[in-house]
């Protein structure tokens, strides 16, 4: 078993956990290819022990053509070759856990790769496997009008035609069949594979599209146009989103992490409404499931107060808590975010820009004092890699190295997600900012090494000690799983107190605000902040 801290009420470890995402392509290069690799993230597991995180995140790590990241999985027992091997992954895992840290493993199974062996033995017309996918024949007199009026989340119809004329269900690229999960080889085989992992001591899941696992199999027409499907990740009345027959699968994935008789978890990432959260949470289904309204709000007091008054008290209802997140490998990243004017739609933000209404300063101030946030609410933080950094979106990437499928599905209108996917920087200068030896898969800005890791540690002013002073008395100060209190320190103030006495205070006006009296100032977003005065666009935890 790995060596774990446990507190003197035996709390289940995922409760309250800091869980550090990496996207191993872009984590750190082991072996000088410009891919990042396990090689690269096991010589870097000492960074993530000194940062003060308790679990690690991988985004996809197995066999890929890497079509859309990782998540087109050709083999869900093999690593892809650009990061290592199973051995090299086992290792990572033991090494992690003497550091005592947990892992999570990201799972795929609402679709495979075009290219998995299931899919290649459905080719053939008269092969039982092709029940493993929603395969139809086609409407219309030669069968080349797709089955219905579907539409994939990446841009365009979600049917592909095959050879032989019949089409498949691909709600994201055409390079990701969608699974049946009524043939019951599915699940079975998904039990294996959640076993195999398992077995080679992963902590837990991240289930990729956990809501959309089933379809309404009378593939109904919806009459949708594509821009109320590609408007909103949340679809209401849609025959592949939230349905109720979906909780079968979690209590079967429930069943599977329970007959390790230990504290294994799963999180699911599920864009339902609010409503939904709580089937999801039941005893014998997911653990925790992503909160992403927080990663959706504006920089707005009452929007953010709202949110985190109602994402505990849903979480309290049914025996879990909230997880908090401000960004991940699908999202622009929060500094970026933060400096768009107020209003900006961030998701369909004009491929062409406008660049210059960024205006990174003031992004970069709200960043660290929404880390102050999410690192002070009870319940669990997820934090993207290069989050503690502060790093902004590389929006401006060039045109030609954009290689998201939503870039080209949306016909360059969006550019897609490549720009919180650059490889994060830790030296000041060299290719790659020492991401490794050679210039890295996607190319960085070049004022990336004001933003490494060489650059800000030993700081005090750089966001990467914050984080670290932050996660440091996190453990101290925030034990426990519900207490909050809103308090009410004015229109434009944020404020809550925990259970021992701290209490954060988030400043978002427009000018500065008195902060109450207080004992000791724990930690402040402002590298100058004072004792009595709170800026705007800053935070402070106070006891």
């Amino acid at each position: 078993m790995p060596k774990h801290d446990q507190d003197q009420s035996q709390t289940p470890w995922w409760r309250r956990a800091v869980v550090y995402q990496i996207y191993p392509r872009s984590f750190a290069d082991g072996n000088g290819d410009g891919t990042g690799d396990i090689a690269g993230i096991r010589s870097r597991l000492g960074y993530l022990r000194d940062l003060g995180i308790d679990a690690i995140w991988f985004s996809p790590w197995y066999l890929s053509p890497l079509a859309d990241g990782g998540y087109d999985v050709t083999d869900y027992r093999t690593i892809n070759p650009r990061f290592g091997t199973v051995d090299e992954a086992t290792a990572l895992i033991a090494e992690a856990h003497e550091l005592g840290i947990r892992i999570i493993a990201d799972m795929i199974p609402n679709h495979t790769s075009n290219e998995h062996a299931w899919f290649l033995e459905a080719a053939d017309p008269a092969s039982p496997a092709r029940s493993r996918y929603h395969i139809l024949p086609g409407r219309g007199d030669d069968g080349s009008d797709p089955p219905n009026d579907w539409l994939s989340v990446f841009g365009g119809p979600a049917w592909h035609r095959l050879d032989d004329g019949a089409w498949y269900l691909h709600i994201f690229a055409p390079e990701q069949p969608d699974l049946n999960w009524e043939n019951p080889e599915v699940p079975d085989e998904f039990e294996a594979i959640f076993r195999f992992w398992l077995d080679r001591g992963v902590d837990g899941f991240r289930v990729d599209v956990a809501h959309a696992l089933v379809k309404d199999m009378t593939y109904p027409d919806l009459g949708f146009t594509e821009q109320k499907i590609l408007g909103s990740v949340r679809m209401e009345n849609h025959p592949f989103w939230d349905r109720d027959e979906v909780h079968a699968i979690n209590r079967r994935f429930r069943a599977t992490l329970d007959s390790y008789a230990d504290d294994r978890m799963m999180v699911a990432e599920a864009w339902v409404r609010p409503e939904s959260y709580a089937k999801f949470l039941r005893p014998d289904e997911y653990h925790q499931v992503f909160n992403f309204d927080l990663l959706e709000a504006e920089w707005d007091r009452d929007q953010m107060a709202g949110i985190i008054t109602e994402s505990i008290d849903r979480a309290a209802g049914v025996g879990s808590t909230p997880t908090w997140v401000l960004s991940n490998h699908d999202v622009m990243r929060e500094t970026t975010r933060y400096s768009l004017p107020k209003g900006t739609n961030w998701r369909s933000w004009p491929a062409e820009g406008p660049f210059d209404v960024i205006e990174p300063k003031l992004g970069q101030r709200r960043a660290r004092a929404a880390a102050l946030i999410i690192l002070s609410l009870p319940g669990s933080a997820y934090v993207y890699q290069g989050g503690e950094l502060g790093l902004p979106e590389y929006w401006d990437l060039p045109d030609e190295y954009l290689d998201d499928p939503v870039w080209e599905r949306s016909g360059h209108t969006q550019r897609g997600r490549d720009g919180c996917r650059v490889p994060i920087p830790w030296a000041m200068d060299g290719p790659s900012f020492g991401f490794g030896d050679v210039a890295g898969w996607l190319p960085q800005p070049r004022d990336f090494g004001d933003y490494s890791v060489e650059a800000q540690l030993g700081d005090p002013s750089s966001t990467l000690e914050l984080y670290r002073r932050t996660l440091a008395a996190r453990r101290e100060y925030c034990v426990d799983d519900e207490d909050l209190t809103m308090l009410d320190l004015g229109a434009d103030v944020l404020a809550y107190s925990r259970g021992n006495g701290l209490r954060c205070i988030v400043n978002f006006g427009s000018t500065a605000v008195d902060l109450p009296e207080h004992t000791a100032m724990v930690v402040a977003s402002n590298s100058e902040q004072d004792d009595s005065v709170l800026e705007p666009d800053s935070a402070v935890w106070l006891i």
